[in-house]
């Protein structure tokens, strides 16, 4: 159960994010800093509520307490089909 991703976008499992949190005490945003869970592709969007759910396992504590881990958007849309090459 351990080796559980739970960042896909990084490949960051279970078992790395409560290693860190025991081995440093930290909070969701070191967390993100010290493993890169949530930092990929969809910028934690698919991972933020498991990130903060295994927090509140380890430490016991609500998630909120601090600077929250801050979903961005693309800096600027694309059309599909300037993606797919046409015009």
């Amino acid at each position: 159960m351990d080796k559980l991703i739970i960042c896909r976008c990084e490949e960051v499992t279970l078992e790395d994010i409560q290693n860190t949190v025991k081995q440093y005490e930290c909070s969701a945003r070191e967390v993100k800093l010290r493993t890169r869970a949530g930092m990929g592709y969809c910028g934690g969007r698919s991972c933020r509520t498991a990130v903060d759910a295994v927090l509140y396992e380890i430490k016991g504590e609500r998630p909120g307490n601090e600077i929250p881990l801050n979903i961005k958007p693309p800096v600027r849309p694309v059309s599909l089909s300037a993606l797919g090459g046409q015009s």
